[in-house]
């Protein structure tokens, strides 16, 4: 199990604190843009795809949730699974964030862990604290005793009496966007986008060569029988009667019978993630000559395939046929494809045939 962890002291309430760990808006301001998945609560994706440390998007399940002190979250990086903690303690300046993340499955290089963790101790030193002034800013009652709160900061300068609301809202604005550009522009985390897969190429047929060895037809032969003549004596000689010869006959060899190629396939879950998995399947040709195959794969209502590796596919609807080059005698042939589902823990597809039999491990 791999850490990484940091915690930050931060003057402003557990309250606005907790708002800026879970308003998406607010999230992608100082650490990563997200998005909600539709139709199935307590998710989200982050985009962290090619920030330092990261090698995909990110995709989060929330595990537990106490406002405003703790927010628990399960996250897939493609296929490395982790655990994060987010803890919010109130103090006498204001608050502290404790942040801390795990692996359970997979690990990091020492180059991303590095990466990583400098990832989250600039968003939360320097990102998140401009993001907090911010939103303060707009709850400051800069002119109590007069009519109303405001959430307006008076412009001091060049701008005059003259400049209206909307030219001091610009200004605070221009102020808030230039502290959060010199802040720095690195996130923290991400997750994926639920990207459409791509239209697959329409599987390509391999004819069968199944070839039958047909022995040459041998011509009969014809083997005369010699049997003597026999000499009759008489008073008139007879001539000897010599039978004609009758040919023996060789049937021709009828071709063999085409060998019987069975071909077998198994399935197994190659890994898991939060909101799909990669699954693996072998065929296998037991027989004695090539053989062609097509494996079709059924997946629960909703789920798409985002890529095959070492097959040509298609689906139609929840269908995936799959085929390849024709295995040869004795021999195997592997292929994955990475699924995305939308069932909690799914980790198989709902079914498997190849050639219209059951694949083995389902």
């Amino acid at each position: 199990m791999i850490e990484i962890g940091t915690q930050v002291d931060l003057s402003h309430p557990p309250d606005r604190v907790w708002l800026a760990l879970t308003d998406l808006e607010l999230l992608g301001r100082w650490f990563v843009e997200a998005e909600t998945v539709e139709g199935v609560p307590d998710r989200l994706l982050l985009h962290t795809s090619g920030l330092p440390g990261f090698d995909a998007d990110v995709e989060v399940e929330v595990t537990e949730r106490n406002a405003p002190e703790l927010l628990s979250l399960r996250c897939d990086e493609a296929g490395r699974l982790t655990e994060l903690t987010c803890a919010v303690t109130a103090t006498r300046e204001g608050s502290r964030l404790a942040v801390r993340e795990v692996t359970t499955h997979g690990a990091w290089s020492a180059e991303q862990h590095e990466a990583r963790e400098q990832q989250l101790r600039q968003a939360l030193t320097v990102r998140l604290p401009a993001i907090l002034d911010w939103l303060a800013f707009q709850q400051v009652d800069l002119r109590r005793g007069e009519a109303g709160m405001t959430a307006e900061l008076p412009v001091i300068g060049a701008g005059g009496p003259s400049a209206g609301p909307r030219r001091r809202r610009r200004t605070l604005v221009a102020l808030v966007g230039g502290a959060v550009l010199v802040a720095g522009t690195a996130a923290w985390i991400a997750l994926p986008t639920g990207s459409d897969p791509a239209a697959a190429p329409a599987p390509t047929g391999t004819p069968s060569a199944s070839a039958t060895a047909v022995a040459p037809t041998v011509a009969p032969t014809v083997t005369p029988s010699a049997r003597p003549s026999r000499t009759v004596a008489s008073a008139t000689a007879r001539p000897s009667r010599t039978p004609s010869a009758k040919p023996s006959r060789t049937p021709s060899s009828a071709p063999p019978p085409s060998p019987q190629v069975v071909v077998a396939a198994r399935y197994e879950t190659d890994s898991s993630r939060l909101f799909g998995y990669t699954g693996e399947i072998v065929v296998d040709n037991p027989g004695s000559a090539a053989a062609n195959w097509s494996v079709v794969v059924t997946l629960a209502e909703g789920t798409t395939v985002d890529d095959v590796d070492d097959a040509t596919w298609r689906q139609d609807g929840r269908t995936i046929t799959f085929t390849g080059p024709a295995v040869s005698a004795g021999g195997s042939q592997t292929f994955r494809f990475d699924v995305r589902d939308s069932r909690p823990k799914a980790r198989e597809p709902e079914s498997c045939t190849i050639d219209g039999k059951p694949c083995a491990g389902l």
